[in-house]
């Protein structure tokens, strides 16, 4: 459809390059009711296939049953995988790590770390991934869709991991705590980040020099010195650097602020106004006042 007219929503300002995101939209924002309805109970689904094999687990004849639990399914593959919720057993082994699983699904995906592979494409853009509820995830950014609301505020999120993340705001708990000192956060990723203070690990490696970082958002900022980038530009002039630090600090010099230890008022300005100092990090300009 590249090239051509969008596809366009006949109920809202919905618009998508592809068809199949558009039927997708059209059945979740404006269906009154769910399409395909089961005859034996309550249940319906958006899916036709999806129904087929709810209707089976009313038959009795296809349907497998868990001797352990209530557990029952129309597939015995997926009986097998189940029992060993049970038994603990991980028959599926990576020969590049240690990782074991129970599922041959499981077993695939984890693969694909390895292999690099990607099958799980974006139709809208360049992005691709390993599991397909990482791209349902990813198409909420072109749709829009928020599902996941606080039931406190007005927040919404594309996924429950978030929600889970933003509820522990309104409760005030912070679970996560490090066994080094006493910092605790809300966040497995803040703590990760965090424990490598103590640690010393630096995971985040530059393909083009030496240096490492602990953050994903340091190397981001490293390797912008080696694309030339500077995303961060000045409104006022035609300064532009790398961090949004460095634009909040230059911009004190449009606005008069004065960010050093009491100065001469006139000196001051007589630095900032110098063409050599106007667009230069104000550490830099800290530094002249010194001297």
């Amino acid at each position: 459809h590249k090239g051509e007219e969008p596809f366009k929503c006949k109920e809202c300002d919905y618009i998508s390059s592809s068809s199949d995101l558009l039927r997708r939209h059209t059945r979740r924002k404006h269906s009154v009711e769910k399409t395909y309805k089961c005859t034996l109970c309550e249940y319906n689904s958006l899916s036709f296939n999806v129904l087929k094999l709810h209707i089976k687990t009313h038959l009795n004849d296809n349907t497998y049953n868990c001797s352990e639990c209530d557990y029952k399914t129309t597939k015995s593959g997926l009986l097998k995988a189940h029992v060993r919720t049970h038994t603990g057993e991980k028959p599926y082994k990576c020969k590049f790590c240690d990782y074991r699983c129970k599922a041959s699904g499981q077993f695939a995906r984890h693969m694909r770390k390895h292999t690099g592979e990607k099958p799980h494409k974006c139709s809208e853009c360049d992005y691709s991934c390993i599991e397909s509820g990482n791209l349902k995830q990813h198409m909420r950014i072109h749709t829009g869709e928020k599902p996941y609301k606080c039931t406190e505020c007005d927040y919404c999120c594309t996924t429950y991991a978030d929600l889970k993340k933003h509820l522990l705001i309104h409760k005030g708990e912070k679970p996560y705590k490090c066994t080094e000192c006493d910092y605790c956060c809300r966040d497995t990723g803040q703590l990760k980040r965090h424990v490598r203070t103590h640690t010393g690990e630096k995971p985040y490696k530059c393909n083009d020099c030496d240096y490492s970082c602990r953050t994903s958002g340091n190397m981001k900022q490293h390797i912008l010195s080696h694309t030339g980038e500077k995303p961060f530009t000045c409104s006022k002039c035609d300064y532009s650097c790398v961090k949004s630090g460095q634009l909040r600090k230059h911009m004190r010099r449009h606005k008069g602020e004065k960010n050093v230890n009491e100065v001469n008022a006139v000196a001051l300005e007589d630095i900032l106004m110098d063409p050599r100092y106007l667009c230069e990090p104000t550490l830099q300009t800290e530094e002249i006042l010194e001297k």
